[in-house]
């Protein structure tokens, strides 16, 4: 994570703090688009760290969306541990969302649609059948999922600004 923060910090990016060792980052951008600077720190990385990642990028209005819009309030407030947000490189739709639902043989739940997903795992995400794997492959592109702790520390860093 200090070197992650060390390239944003070269790279012109102010305000740079990460979430313990959670892959997160909040950082002040330069007005370039999210895909923009998905496609740069992914070549930065692969040069200045020598890793093959995929960025995925959210500004703190959209974060503050994934927050806001977030269906399974009761399980949010109950069990947040159990309650995921997986954010997508890409966007997708009903179809993928309803091959996704179709692929689940527990008593997983999804919701949403667009670049964010919501689940929730009431057995756990180690005892699920329905991995990360099983996720991208039936809806087509990749994305990364944090616990809803995670992502209520996240919105706490965001509101700090």
């Amino acid at each position: 994570m200090a070197e992650l923060r060390s390239m944003l910090t070269k790279l012109g990016f102010k305000d740079v703090q990460s979430l313990l060792q959670s892959g997160n980052v909040v950082f002040t951008g330069d007005g370039r688009s999210s895909a923009d600077l998905e496609t740069l720190l992914e070549t930065e990385a692969r040069k200045r760290l020598r890793v093959d990642i995929h960025f995925i990028l959210r500004s703190a209005e959209e974060w503050n969306t994934i927050v806001t819009k977030n269906p399974f309030r009761d399980e949010a407030k109950n069990d947040p541990g159990h309650l995921l947000v997986m954010c997508l490189k890409k966007s997708i739709g009903k179809r993928e969302v309803t091959a996704l639902q179709a692929a689940i043989k527990g008593r997983e739940t999804v919701r949403g649609n667009g670049r964010d997903l919501y689940f929730v795992y009431p057995d756990g995400v180690g005892r699920s059948k329905l991995t990360h794997a099983i996720i991208e492959r039936t809806i087509g592109t990749n994305g990364t999922a944090r616990n809803w702790n995670t992502v209520l520390k996240i919105n706490g860093l965001l509101e700090e600004r």
